[in-house]
């Protein structure tokens, strides 16, 4: 699961209000685009045995309207809108909550994301209930299972994230090692050109060759794995670096690419 620390959520039936919270491994801004895109929306909010939204349409800024609909487990349609109060992306968001199934009462929903060191912690404030005790206690457990779903999304993207891209240079153990190779160390250059065409077959190497530094020729791998230590176990498992003669690997990560 995407969430460091699972949803809760508390209703305050005396206050007519609802705190509920979440901490999510993704940025504010990607939280922030999951609670407004109206492409977004459809793609989690709800649950095969419960409800599923088909449809969001979000004018998001102050003054705009929203509108959600779908269609329950047992066929029934239904919707859900609102306007927009304030627009602070990617931190604050405050929009009116109107539902036919609450008696078309307004009431008010504030989520704040404030960046942490492990992703998001998501603060969602309804309210406006007044004396309706049990409305305000099934929002309550609706939006606990809200911030689940919402969790479980984000958590699946971060599972089918592309890798990333590592910039790895092989250093060999003398400057005029291309000049000079020994039968050996000509020996180990094949394996290791093999090593890469292996890698290339994965899908794990983008390019790999070697660059006319003036001062020498070293080896160039630009190299696809999910982590920095992933990028070093496969320069580790490289021939030249395992034969013990001197050759080794700087590994950089590179900002973003265009590919």
């Amino acid at each position: 699961m995407a969430t460091n620390n699972g949803p809760r959520a508390i209703a305050d039936i005396s206050a007519g209000t609802i705190l509920a919270t979440v901490t999510i491994a993704v940025p504010p801004e990607r939280v922030f685009r999951a609670l407004t895109a109206q492409d977004q929306i459809p793609l989690w909010w709800g649950a095969d045995d419960m409800y599923r939204t088909t449809s969001h349409v979000a004018d998001v800024r102050p003054g705009g309207t929203w509108r959600s609909e779908g269609k329950g487990a047992d066929g029934q349609d239904f919707h859900v809108g609102g306007e927009y109060i304030e627009v602070e992306p990617p931190h604050r968001l405050v929009m009116t909550w109107k539902a036919p199934w609450d008696g078309n009462n307004v009431t008010t929903v504030t989520y704040t994301l404030e960046a942490v060191e492990n992703g998001t912690r998501l603060t969602l404030r309804h309210e406006g209930f007044g004396q309706r005790h049990d409305s305000c206690r099934d929002h309550g457990s609706g939006w606990e299972r809200v911030l689940g779903w919402l969790g479980d999304f984000l958590s699946a993207e971060i599972g089918a994230r592309p890798p990333s891209v590592f910039y790895c240079r092989m250093i060999p153990p003398r400057p005029d090692f291309a000049f000079t190779l020994t039968e050996e160390e000509r020996s180990l250059m094949n394996a290791h050109a093999d090593y890469l065409r292996g890698l290339l077959r994965q899908g794990r190497m983008m390019i790999a060759g070697p660059v006319a530094d003036p001062t020498g020729p070293w080896g160039l791998l630009i190299l696809q794995a999910g982590t920095e230590a992933e990028a070093q176990a496969v320069t580790d498992s490289d021939p030249l670096a395992r034969s013990g003669r001197g050759f080794r690997y700087e590994i950089l990560p590179m900002l973003s690419v265009i590919m």
